[in-house]
C-alpha cells in the first residue's frame, strides 16, 4: 500500500462522543427514556473523521483544520497523532463536540457544544496545500476552507464535501459530494423538478453549472449515488440496503472517492468505489463501530505471511481483524471488488481459501482450474490482502475458530443468502456480513465462455 498517493484533507475537525447504554423505563419526572450503564467512546469527527478513514486505508494523510488547546482539542490530537500529520489552524473558541446518547444502539438525543471557528490561515498550511498532490475539502462551515480559499482556488481539490453551513466549492473542483437534502438546499428550485431521482438529477445538474464543478455526486443513502456532469446523470446503486448506523457514511464516501481519484481512477470509477465503501461501512456499524482511534497503526512485521500471528497482533493493538472466504478460482473483477471492500472494514484482511480437495468436493471434477499454490500467490499479490489461510474442510469453521476475526465477509446475493458461519462468529462477538460480487462475474461463467471460444 506504499504506492498510494498522499492525501491532504482541509476542513473542520470535530470531536465525536458516543454514550451507549440500555433503556427499559421512562424517567418518573418526565416522559423520557432513562439510559443506564452508559459506555463512553470518543473518535475523530467531521474532517478529522474523513482524514482518519483515509489514513486507516493505508494512505499518508495530512489534515489542515482548526484545533486549539482546549481539552477537546487535546483529546483529538491524541487520537489523530498515531495515524496522520496535523497542521493546526488557530481556533477562535473551543473545538466543536458532538455527543450522541444511544440506547440499544439507537440514537436518543444529540448534544452539541463548542462553537470554535478557524480564525486564519498559516504559512505552514499554505505551504502544505501548494505542494499537495491530492486534496479533499470537508467543509462543515467553521471557517477552515474559507481561510484557505485563495490557495484552493489556485489548485482546485479533487473532492469537496459540502455541508449546509459551508460556502460553495471553488470552481474547477473535480467532484463535489453533497447529500440529497444538502443538494436540494444548495440548488435553485424552479418548481418543476418533482421528487425522488428527478429532483436529485435536477439539483445535481444545476450545481454543476452554478459551482462550475467538473462533476457532482449526490449521495442517496441506501439508494447509492447520482453522478452528474451536467446532463444525463448516472445512477450508481448501492449493492445492498442496510438499516444500521449511517453516522460517518458521508465522510467514508468522500474519503474513498478522493483516494481513488488521487490514485488515477476516473470519476465514475471513484463514485462506484465510494458507494461500495459507504455501504460496507454502514453494514459494519458505521462510525460507532470503528476500531479504537487511539490504537496504533500496525507496523510492518515478519508475521505478514502468518495469518494467525497477524490476527493476534492486530487484536493486541485493539484493531479489527477482517476475514473473507472463497475458492477464488480464476480471480476476476468481482473477487477484487469484494476483497477491496472487505479490507476497508478493518485493519487487516485474511483471505480463507479452499484447498484443491475442498474445491473439488464442492465444484466437481475439473475444478479448481488453478491449483492452490497459484491461487494463493495471486491473492497475496493484491494490495488489499494482508495474509492468506488455507482450509481443507468443506467449510471454514475450524479455521475461523482459530483466527477469531471481528468481521467475516462472504460474497453472494443478499436476497435470501445464508451464512452458516454467522452463529460461530457470535461466540466471540464477531459479525458476519455479505457483500455482493459485481453482477455477472463468476469463475464458472468465465470458464463457460472460454470453453465456447475453443469450439
Amino acid at each position: 500500500m506504499a504506492d498510494k498517493t498522499p492525501l491532504v484533507v482541509v476542513g473542520d475537525a470535530l470531536l465525536d462522543r458516543d454514550l451507549t447504554g440500555s433503556a427499559d423505563r421512562l424517567a418518573p419526572d418526565a416522559p423520557v427514556p432513562v439510559v443506564s450503564e452508559c459506555a463512553e467512546r470518543v473518535r475523530p469527527g467531521g474532517a478529522a473523521l474523513a482524514a482518519y478513514l483515509a489514513a486507516r486505508d493505508g494512505r499518508e494523510v495530512t489534515l489542515i483544520a482548526g484545533v486549539g488547546d482546549d481539552p477537546a482539542g487535546h483529546v483529538l490530537r491524541e487520537l489523530l497523532e498515531p495515524w496522520l500529520t496535523l497542521v493546526p489552524l488557530p481556533l477562535t473558541g473551543t473545538l466543536p463536540e458532538k455527543t450522541r446518547v444511544l440506547a440499544q444502539d439507537r440514537p436518543v438525543v444529540r448534544l452539541d457544544r463548542g462553537g470554535g471557528r478557524a480564525r486564519e490561515a498559516t504559512d505552514a498550511a499554505r505551504a502544505v496545500l501548494r505542494s499537495a498532490r491530492a486534496v479533499l475539502v470537508s467543509d462543515y462551515g467553521r471557517g477552515a476552507a474559507d481561510t484557505l480559499r485563495d490557495v484552493l482556488a489556485a489548485r482546485p481539490p479533487l473532492v469537496w464535501d459540502p455541508h449546509p453551513r459551508g460556502g460553495p466549492p471553488v470552481p474547477g473542483t473535480r467532484l463535489v459530494t453533497p447529500a440529497e437534502k444538502e443538494a436540494h438546499g444548495f440548488a435553485p428550485q424552479d418548481g418543476d423538478a418533482g421528487g425522488g431521482l428527478r429532483a436529485a438529477a435536477h439539483s445535481a445538474a444545476a450545481l454543476v453549472r452554478d459551482w462550475r464543478a467538473a462533476a457532482v455526486a449526490v449521495t442517496l443513502g441506501a439508494r447509492g449515488a447520482l453522478l452528474s456532469y451536467g446532463e444525463h446523470p448516472l445512477l450508481v446503486p448501492a449493492p445492498a440496503s442496510h438499516h444500521g448506523d449511517s453516522c460517518g457514511a458521508g465522510d467514508r464516501f468522500a474519503a474513498t472517492a478522493a483516494g481513488l481519484l488521487a490514485d488515477g481512477a476516473l470519476v465514475g470509477e471513484a463514485v462506484e468505489g465510494a458507494v461500495l465503501a459507504a455501504t460496507a461501512f454502514v453494514a459494519a456499524g458505521g462510525a460507532g463501530a470503528l476500531p479504537r482511534a487511539d490504537s496504533r497503526p500496525a507496523a510492518p512485521s515478519s508475521d505478514t505471511d502468518d495469518p494467525h500471528a497477524l490476527a493476534a497482533r492486530i487484536r493486541a493493538q485493539h484493531g479489527t481483524v477482517v476475514a473473507a472466504g472463497g475458492c477464488f478460482d480464476l480471480l476476476h473483477a468481482g473477487h477484487v471488488g469484494l476483497l477491496q471492500a472487505a479490507r476497508r472494514l478493518g485493519d487487516c484482511l485474511v483471505v480463507c481459501v479452499n484447498s484443491d480437495a475442498s474445491v473439488r468436493r464442492r465444484k466437481g471434477d475439473g475444478r479448481p482450474v488453478n491449483p492452490l499454490a497459484d491461487r494463493v500467490r495471486v491473492l497475496r499479490a493484491l494490495a488489499c490482502v494482508d495474509a492468506v489461510a488455507v482450509f481443507d474442510e468443506d467449510t471454514p469453521e475450524r479455521l475461523l475458530g482459530d483466527l477469531r476475526p471481528d468481521v467475516w465477509v462472504k460474497g453472494g446475493d443478499y436476497a435470501g443468502a445464508d451464512l452458516p458461519e454467522a452463529a460461530l462468529l457470535q461466540e466471540w462477538g464477531g459479525q458476519a456480513v455479505l457483500l455482493p460480487y459485481l453482477d455477472g462475474r463468476s469463475s464458472t461463467a468465465l470458464m463457460a465462455r472460454a470453453a465456447e471460444g475453443v469450439r
